[in-house]
C-alpha cells in the first residue's frame, strides 16, 4: 500500500479512538451480561475485523473504520477495568505488585511473538491466521468456561484489607481527588512513550538504519525487555512491602524508575547512528517502562478497593488519548520537518521527555 505520512498516521490512531469509547462502558456491560458473554462478543468482533482486514485495505475509510472496530472490540474483551477491579477483591496487598506484572508482562508477550513472525510471513496471512485463532479461541471460551456469578450485587472479599468502608459514591469524587489526577497523570504519561515506540519504532529503523524484514525482528527485543523487567519489578515491590517500606513509598519509587529511567534512555536512542546501540537503548527504556505496572498502575486496587475498575476506566481512557494523538501529531511534525532524518527523530521519539517533564 503506498501511503503517505498523513494518511499512515490518522490509519495507526483509529485503534485507539474505538478502544477509547469501549473502557468506561466495559465495567457496566460485563456488570450487566457476564465476563463470559461480553469476552465471546468482544473477541469474536476483534477476530472478524481482523480477518476482513485485507480486504478493507485498500480502501483506506473502510481500513479506519475497522481499525476503530477493532479498537472497540478489543478494549471491550481485554476489560482492564474488570480485570483491576477483580485483583483488588482477590488478590492480597502483597502479592499485588507481582500480580499486575505478569498480566502486563504477558501482553508484552505477544508483541514479542507478532515482531519476531510478522516480518517473515506475507501480511495478509498474518491478519487471516490471527483472524482463525480468534475464532476458534471464542469457540473453545463458549464451551470450556463456566461463569461464576454472585448472587447478590454485595463484592466478595477475601481479603479484609481491599474491604473500604462506604461503596457509595458520586462519579464526581474519581476527578475530584488529586491522588486521583497523580495517577491519570503517570497513565498518560507512560502511555504516549508506548504509543509512540508501538506505531513508529519499525518505521524509525526501516527510514533511519534502512532495516530489512530481518532487521526489523529486533523490534521484539524491547517487549522481551518489557515483560522480563516487568515481572522482576513486580518481585522487588512486594519483597519491599514484606520488609515494611510502606506501600505508598514502593508505588512512588516503582512510578519514578518507570517515568524517568524510559525518558533517560529515549534520548540516548535518538543520538545514537547505529542499529545495534538504537535497539539497546529502546530496549532498556521499555524494560524500565514497565516497572509503571508495579507503580501507579498498581495503585488503583490501593487507594481505591471497591471501585478500582472505575478509576482504571477513566484512568485507561485519559491514557488512551495519546494512542489518538501521537499518530497525526507526529506525522505533521514529520511533514513539516521535510523528512530531514533529524528533525524526524526529534519529532517522533523525543516527545516522550516533553510529556514526563
Amino acid at each position: 500500500m503506498h501511503w503517505d505520512m498523513r494518511l499512515q498516521g490518522y490509519i495507526l490512531s483509529a485503534f485507539p479512538i474505538g478502544y477509547l469509547t469501549s473502557q468506561l462502558i466495559a465495567h457496566l456491560f460485563v456488570k450487566r451480561f457476564g465476563t463470559k458473554s461480553v469476552l465471546a462478543f468482544a473477541v469474536f468482533t476483534w477476530s472478524l475485523v481482523t480477518f476482513a482486514t485485507p480486504f478493507l485495505a485498500p480502501v483506506p475509510l473502510l481500513l479506519i473504520c475497522s481499525r476503530i472496530a477493532l479498537g472497540f472490540g478489543e478494549g471491550l474483551g481485554m476489560s482492564l477495568p474488570t480485570i483491576f477491579h477483580i485483583f483488588s477483591n482477590f488478590v492480597a496487598l502483597e502479592e499485588r505488585s507481582r500480580s499486575f506484572s505478569y498480566l502486563i508482562a504477558l501482553g508484552s508477550v505477544g508483541q514479542t511473538v507478532a515482531a519476531v513472525i510478522c516480518p517473515h510471513v506475507p501480511w495478509r496471512w498474518v491478519f487471516f491466521a490471527f483472524g482463525l485463532m480468534g475464532f476458534a479461541w471464542t469457540f473453545l471460551w463458549l464451551v470450556v468456561y463456566h461463569e461464576f456469578r454472585i448472587a447478590n450485587d454485595d463484592e466478595v472479599f477475601l481479603h479484609s484489607t481491599a474491604r473500604v468502608g462506604n461503596k457509595n459514591h458520586r462519579w464526581t469524587e474519581f476527578i475530584g481527588h488529586w491522588p486521583l489526577w497523580a495517577i491519570y497523570i503517570a497513565h498518560f504519561s507512560m502511555n504516549w512513550s508506548s504509543y509512540i515506540v508501538m506505531v513508529w519504532l519499525p518505521t524509525y529503523l526501516a527510514k533511519t538504519f534502512d532495516a530489512d524484514q530481518t532487521s526489523l525482528s529486533f523490534t521484539a527485543f524491547p517487549y522481551v525487555m518489557n515483560s522480563l523487567s516487568g515481572v522482576a519489578a513486580g518481585h522487588f515491590a512486594d519483597f519491599l512491602i514484606m520488609n515494611r517500606w510502606t506501600v505508598l513509598s514502593v508505588r512512588r519509587l516503582m512510578t519514578a524508575i518507570g517515568l524517568l529511567g524510559p525518558g533517560l534512555f529515549m534520548l540516548l536512542f535518538i543520538s545514537v547512528d547505529n542499529l545495534l546501540f538504537a535497539v539497546v537503548f529502546i530496549s532498556i527504556s521499555m524494560g524500565l517502562s514497565a516497572c509503571n505496572s508495579a507503580g501507579h498502575l498498581s495503585n488503583h486496587a490501593d487507594i481505591s478497593p471497591n471501585h478500582s475498575g472505575i478509576t482504571f476506566a477513566i484512568s485507561n481512557t485519559l491514557a488512551t488519548i495519546p494512542g489518538i494523538l501521537a499518530g497525526p501529531v507526529t506525522a505533521e511534525l514529520v511533514v513539516a520537518s521535510h523528512n530531514r532524518k533529524s528533525s524526524e527523530i526529534q519529532a517522533i521519539f523525543s516527545q516522550h521527555d516533553g510529556i514526563v517533564a
